[in-house]
């Protein structure tokens, strides 16, 4: 993509349980916040299957941070994608914050819809696009969906479906080193290693604004790079036998650190 077609605005992708009590510092919803620059959030719960909670405890987290309005978008059925009272929703939005639960209900709830291209609108025209567990999962073109966690990858065990794209060339995975899964993320890199693996652990994120992110949050992100790969048996293994993958690069970053996209190197540290 040419730099002028770039989107202008902010992606957080977040690991998942992100800090949201009120009488703690909040880092990253406190990040949140100062990009939204006192305009309207708009609180997206479609991955879950029971949203009913999740507003209030967010409208408890951000009650004393730069928020003007907080605002819920929930879409009972896809039909629902297209509804006026729905799609007013993200009217002057500053920001679209997915919350989490099943990533797959995001995309086919609100795929190919109204409510999608004005999430992408928001994002191109300087906006800011967070997400949190299922929510941040679904930034990528592929999204990993399903596969064993705590254990070394089993050929066949991994589940991947198209996600929202808003960051390229990439594949997410969350609550990372919390539920063991760098085997799952090291599987899906050796499916296509064109693609960079961002393993990232709770109560942390990725700010990521053009070719380039940085890390905050308490705890790391990993970054698996598979370009100089020399071997894999993925192709001609068979299914349950474990993933042999050689010369695999990983970088472990955190809080601060940064990390360049397009030349996958790591940046120097940003601390205050």
């Amino acid at each position: 993509m040419a730099d002028q077609e770039r989107p202008r605005g902010c992606l957080i992708i977040i690991g998942g349980h992100e800090d949201r009590d009120p009488k703690n510092e909040r880092v990253i919803l406190r990040e949140v916040a100062r990009h939204v620059k006192g305009g309207k959030l708009v609180l997206a719960t479609v991955a879950s299957h029971r949203p009913e909670g999740y507003f209030e405890e967010y409208q408890a987290a951000f009650s004393d941070l730069d928020v003007g309005e907080l605002v819920e978008l929930y879409v009972e059925e896809r039909s629902r994608a297209g509804d006026e009272d729905k799609l007013a929703v993200l009217d002057d939005a500053a920001a679209v914050f997915f919350s989490g639960g099943d990533q797959l209900r995001i995309t086919s709830q609100i795929g190919d819809t109204g409510i999608e291209a004005k999430v992408r609108a928001i994002y191109e025209r300087g906006g800011l696009i967070a997400g949190t567990s299922a929510g941040a999962s679904v930034m990528s073109e592929t999204m990993l969906v399903k596969g064993s966690s705590k254990e070394t990858h089993r050929i066949g065990d991994l589940h991947m479906s198209p996600g929202m794209g808003l960051v390229r060339d990439v594949i997410i995975d969350q609550h990372f080193a919390e539920r063991g899964r760098m085997g799952r993320l090291l599987g899906a890199v050796a499916h296509n290693p064109r693609v960079l693996g961002l393993g990232i652990d709770e109560d942390t994120a990725v700010m990521v604004e053009g070719d380039t992110f940085r890390v905050i949050g308490s705890g790391g992100v990993y970054v698996v790079d598979g370009t100089d790969v020399t071997y894999c048996n993925l192709a001609e293994a068979r299914a349950e036998c474990a993933l042999s993958m050689h010369d695999v690069r990983v970088h472990v970053l955190s809080d601060g650190d940064g990390f360049d996209l397009k030349a996958r190197k790591p940046l120097p540290p940003k601390r205050d």
